[in-house]
């Protein structure tokens, strides 16, 4: 499930009845923990976090962190552990053992097949079909996958220990093991397999011919003695995989470690200095010189920052912009300032033929808002705002104008629909006015179903349009949403807006705050970093009070015109579906 990498839909501190619930989940799913051991999974006062991910095939699953390391994931509603809260309890599952050779397939997304296991002397676990299980390898008593039983252990042995053993979900070096802390399990000698017998016979299916010669490597494993020699090396076997497998990451860790050896603030005037080059090498023109720092700053160094950082000049050697503009001109002489007044500088003057400015080459790493190309490439659909109709589902009231056209209570109809079955009610039981056919005479169907107790003897005719819009208000307003390749959703009421607003945190801080992005289809995480970008502050996401599913956005500032223009420009929301829009600051007066 995790061989491919997930995409992270939201991450959120837990609350304390989900947590007391987590716990309640934990000890039913695995009763061997102690009370003890569970407070140490779930702890009351330390930071744990849930986290929705989406696999690459579209499987929802929840992720449950701490200290950074997933603990646990939850799909179709049943907990499993990860490999790294099985190192710290691994007898809490019962356990096939396989060799080193196998580990390898597996960790490739293979399931655990049986001519591959080792059958202790004391025989198989007591497993029954789809029950939680674990895989060792022989000689390490920690687990090195997870998944569940694809049969019965009186199944595996009537079989012939033949076919498919483990279903594997998560397994030792998978995406789901790189999103923690990638530590690589301690070699704890396994006392209960000491030895085994492996049934040779069809291998995984899914491997083809070198699945073959795996059964051929394994027929050669050692078997039934169970001696010591045979023990080590099965260990050794395993750290050579271990090795093996954690030598590309060491590799990457040795080249960063120019990079972690920086302090933050030579990665912030390094940050600040590829900014400053990228803007005047590909978005500052010679037409708008001169050009007013601020305007500089904010309009082309900020739109260069690569995504997921954030230019922060109070971060980096130089504090204020003025002092790095300095250090630009009298050390690089890439550009001349000039004061125009106390704290007022501008950019009079490139040098573009300067060395330091014709060596620069801009990254090649996309804007965040070119985000439907990189989706496009990545073979998933860019996004496309809703189709939105609003309909109208007959009620208990007006059910008998509908009866003759077979539309019974709860139908939904479009205004067109409804328009017609009235016409022809009226012309069926010839309720045109002969004097004047603007009118309708109301007979007692119409009376019951559309007038006032007030009107009863006082409304005598109406006109069409006042009795379609009677019948209409009448009726249960429905909202129908269909999103590109899906089937529509109808929902009940008016669909909920889009709702931006400004709040106060502390004396003087304001955040502006965004909700119901899920009901047109939008990812708060896409939404934030896309504002992150753009505005240059920071973001986060809290969960909507009183809802399950709910994520509102939160970002710095007063920033309802930049999230304005990124819903109606960027993701084409209609402007009628947005509300707060006019809450934004108006300019100042020139």
């Amino acid at each position: 499930m995790f061989a491919k990498a997930f995409r992270v839909k939201s991450n959120t501190v837990i609350k304390g009845s989900d947590r007391r619930k987590l716990k309640a989940d934990i000890a039913t799913a695995f009763p061997l923990l102690s009370q003890e051991e569970l407070s140490e999974l779930v702890p009351n006062k330390e930071e744990l976090n849930v986290v929705k991910v989406y696999a690459h095939k579209g499987d929802a699953v929840t992720l449950y962190v701490l200290h950074k390391n997933p603990l646990f994931f939850e799909l179709d509603k049943r907990l499993y552990p990860t490999v790294y809260m099985l190192w710290s309890y691994p007898n809490v599952l019962p356990s096939f053992a396989t060799w080193a050779p196998v580990l390898q397939k597996i960790a490739g997304g293979a399931d655990l097949m049986l001519p591959g296991v080792v059958v202790p002397s004391c025989g198989l676990p007591e497993v029954r079909q789809g029950d939680c299980c674990v895989v060792k390898v022989v000689g390490n008593s920690a687990p090195m996958a997870v998944g569940t039983a694809a049969m019965s252990s009186a199944e595996m042995c009537s079989a012939g220990m033949k076919g498919r053993g483990v279903s594997v979900l998560h397994s030792f070096m998978d995406n789901l093991w790189a999103y923690g802390d990638k530590s690589c399990p301690a070699s704890n000698p396994d006392t209960e397999i000491t030895g085994g017998e492996v049934v040779n016979g069809e291998e995984n299916d899914e491997e083809g011919e070198e699945q073959e010669t795996d059964a051929a490597e394994l027929s050669e494993c050692p078997s039934g003695q169970g001696n010591h020699q045979d023990t080590e090396q099965a260990c050794i076997d395993v750290e050579e995989l271990r090795l093996t497998e954690c030598e590309g990451e060491k590799e990457e860790e040795e080249g960063m470690n120019l990079d972690e050896q920086k302090s933050p603030q030579d990665e912030m005037d390094a940050l600040l200095l590829q900014c400053f080059l990228h803007a005047l090498k590909s978005k500052v023109k010679k037409s708008e010189l001169p050009l007013l720092a601020s305007s500089f700053l904010r309009n082309h160094m900020f739109p260069c920052c690569p995504s997921g950082k954030q230019l922060d000049i109070k971060k980096s050697s130089y504090k204020k912009l003025s002092k790095f503009l300095q250090t630009m001109q009298q050390q690089h002489r890439v550009v001349r300032v000039k004061e125009l007044s106390k704290g007022v500088e501008s950019l009079v003057e490139v040098d573009w033929k300067n060395p330091v400015l014709r060596s620069f080459r801009a990254p090649e790493e996309p804007n965040v808002e070119e985000a439907p190309a990189q989706m496009r490439e990545a073979g998933e659909k860019p996004y496309r705002p809703p189709e939105i109709t609003m309909l109208y589902s007959v009620s208990a009231r007006v059910e008998p104008l509908f009866l003759e056209a077979n539309k019974r209570k709860g139908t939904v109809l479009q205004p067109g629909e409804v328009r017609t079955i009235i016409t022809e009610y009226v012309k069926a039981n010839q309720l045109v006015d002969e004097n004047n056919k603007n009118y309708v005479h109301i007979n007692p169907t119409l009376c019951d179903c559309l007038l006032e107790k007030s009107e009863y003897h006082e409304v005598c005719f109406l006109k069409w349009d006042d009795l379609f819009s009677r019948t209409l208000n009448k009726m249960q307003e429905c909202s129908q949403v269909v999103f590109a390749g899906q089937l529509p959703i109808i929902k009940k009421g008016h669909i909920e807006l889009i709702d931006i607003s400004v709040a106060s945190r502390g004396s003087n801080k304001k955040v502006t705050l965004i909700k119901n992005l899920e009901v047109y289809g939008l990812e708060p995480t896409d939404v934030s970093a896309a504002l992150q970008h753009r505005v240059q502050a920071s973001a986060v996401l809290h969960p909507v009070p009183g809802t399950k599913d709910k994520v509102l956005v939160q970002i710095q500032g007063n920033q309802i015109q930049q999230v304005g223009n990124l819903l109606l420009d960027h993701y084409h929301i209609p402007r009628k579906y947005i509300q707060g829009l006019e809450k934004a600051p108006k300019g100042k007066k020139k």
